[in-house]
């Protein structure tokens, strides 16, 4: 049988048909329905030549069971396959430009050499990552996450063709499996996986050149460092290598663009790229890395390392972390503003404000990778907040038993009733105010209630012929003299009397100067109170501002590479 092909051809058809299917396939161009279409017309051909072989077969071999006829009937399925690669398609005069070219590079090749001419030759692999999506970065596990594709070049002379030899074809896909390859996989992996996730077919194009754009989903080892978490940036690095090659025998290199210049950076499409809504990508460089030799033979390995440089977006952690926080912190503060003699109601607060920056360092630690290397940014404000709580609560019990003494139990000195009663008052400006003047008394008459009492304490005392010349006895001066003397010779129940009230006087001023002593150690109370509140005051809004001012000016540092978007 002659198909317009070297006789070479159709032998292995007719030898080898399930070898020939499977190499073929996926290479024919013609739809299922054309090959079955020529299959016919070609059998109807030669229908002479198989009717007189069949019958040959019938009378040799006798009656075959059904089993026996399908395989009988294999070959020739398999045939009508393949004919279709082989048979001249409709309008032109030639076979199949594309299975020929097939045949003509890949009958004698041997995917497991390399593509040189002498041992000591080595490979130029052309080499360029794309990054279509950086999709996490997980920092309890420090792992990245990444989508990337791998471009990789290199020339085959065994693979050398010219397309004016084979109707013009001028790429060829093959599948992976049917060509060498350089082997390159990720190194610093975290999961086994060091291959590529799809095995797509290898593009060969006229003069040898070999084209791979496998595309990978890689989880890479990331060192995370949360020294100013959620304001920080990280360095993480894809470290690609020959798994069987040294630095003889293959040859790593970047691919130089259009414009002349080598990308050396991983490239990211802007139209196809999914920006991640927690991270940014600053910078992505590419270096080479030749190691030195430490095998038998001298020969050294070669890495190619591209450096992810991503800058966390702390919007998320400001809105849900951050701002909560300040605010529940500076709730503490509060507690100055109840009466110094509430320190039960001021501790509780405190308390209450220190339980719930607990919660918030407990969701910190469920987010960062459990180390003891540094302590994060917003974990460093939760603990000198918490600090800063303690204190007030410790303040609140001095305040506390300094406003509830009493001068039973304690005696003020005199320097630390000045500093505490007259000098820090009058610097925070939280004295005591001025006690405003009272209205002034109408003025009495004569008949006022003392000289009543005194009228009557004489009548009583003094016999009524001496009243009637009372008058004429204080013209003479004598009345003073007998006041005295009336007042002298009273009578034992009104000297009880005035002696009670005398008790009573005293009393009254030993109690009004006990609870003015009381009512100065609640002034001083009051005092340690204020200055107190200034301090705290002071202390937690300088400490946060130098806090989250560091995190702030925690940039990516000025590199010698260019932006990557």
């Amino acid at each position: 049988m002659s198909l317009g092909l070297p006789r070479s051809e159709p032998a292995n058809v007719q030898n080898n048909p399930e070898d020939q299917t499977a190499g073929w396939q996926g290479l024919c161009s013609a739809p299922y329905s054309s090959c079955s279409f020529l299959a016919q017309h070609w059998f109807r051909r030669h229908s002479w030549k198989s009717t007189s072989s069949q019958r040959q077969t019938h009378r040799e071999a006798g009656p075959r069971t059904d089993s026996e006829g399908a395989e009988g009937r294999g070959p020739l399925a398999s045939s009508s396959r393949c004919l279709c690669c082989l048979s001249p398609s409709p309008g032109r005069g030639e076979g199949n430009e594309e299975l020929r070219l097939y045949h003509h590079l890949f009958d004698n090749y041997d995917p497991q050499c390399r593509p040189v001419r002498e041992p000591e030759d080595t490979v130029s692999i052309n080499i360029k990552v794309t990054l279509t999506n950086l999709i996490s970065l997980n920092e309890k596990e420090e792992t990245l996450t990444t989508s990337v594709w791998i471009g990789i070049d290199w020339d085959d002379y065994r693979l050398n063709f010219s397309k004016e030899d084979f109707g013009d074809i001028g790429i060829l896909r093959v599948p992976s499996k049917h060509v060498w390859l350089p082997e390159i996989v990720l190194e610093n992996n975290i999961d086994g996986q060091f291959g590529v996730a799809y095995d797509c077919n290898v593009l060969v194009s006229e003069g040898g050149h070999v084209s791979w754009l496998p595309p990978a989903i890689y989880r890479s080892v990331c060192a995370v460092e949360v020294s100013y978490f959620p304001f920080d940036w990280q360095n993480c690095s894809l470290v690609f290598r020959s798994e069987t090659y040294n630095a003889q025998e293959v040859e790593f290199v970047f691919v130089v663009g259009d414009d002349g210049e080598t990308i050396s950076k991983i490239d990211i499409d802007t139209e196809a790229y999914t920006e991640n809504g927690e991270w940014a990508i600053d910078f992505c460089p590419g270096e080479i890395h030749r190691q030195d030799g430490g095998s038998a033979d001298g020969a050294g390995g070669i890495d190619i390392v591209y450096t992810l440089i991503i800058r966390r977006k702390p919007l998320f952690y400001i809105i849900n972390i951050i701002v909560p926080c300040v605010l529940i912190s500076g709730l503490v503060l509060l507690a100055y503003f109840l009466p110094a003699q509430a320190g039960g109601q001021k501790c509780t607060v405190s308390i209450n404000v220190l339980l719930a920056q607990t919660v918030f360092l407990f969701l910190i630690a469920q987010k960062i990778p459990e180390t003891s290397l540094s302590v994060p940014l917003l974990g460093r404000y939760l603990i000198f907040v918490m600090v800063v709580a303690t204190l007030i609560v410790m303040n609140c019990v001095v305040v506390l038993n300094v406003s509830l003494r009493t001068p039973t139990t304690h005696a003020t000195s005199p320097r630390l009733r000045h500093v505490l009663l007259e000098l820090l008052p009058r610097l925070l400006g939280s004295g005591a105010p001025p006690e405003a003047p009272g209205a002034a008394s109408p003025p009495r008459r004569a008949s006022s209630v003392g000289l009543l009492l005194r009228a009557e304490e004489l009548i009583l005392k003094k016999p009524r012929s001496e009243l009637v010349f009372e008058g004429q006895r204080y013209r003479h001066g004598t009345w003073t003299a007998a006041l005295y003397q009336s007042l002298g010779a009273a009578a034992p129940e009104i000297r009880c009397c005035v002696d009670a009230v005398n008790f009573m006087a005293e009393s009254t001023r030993g109690q009004e100067a006990s609870g003015e002593e009381v009512s100065d150690w609640v002034r001083m109370g009051k005092a340690l109170d204020n200055i107190c509140f200034w301090a705290a005051l002071v202390l937690f809004s300088v400490g946060s501002s130098l806090i989250f001012l560091g995190g702030y000016l925690n940039q990516v540092p000025d590199l010698p590479y260019p932006p990557c978007m």
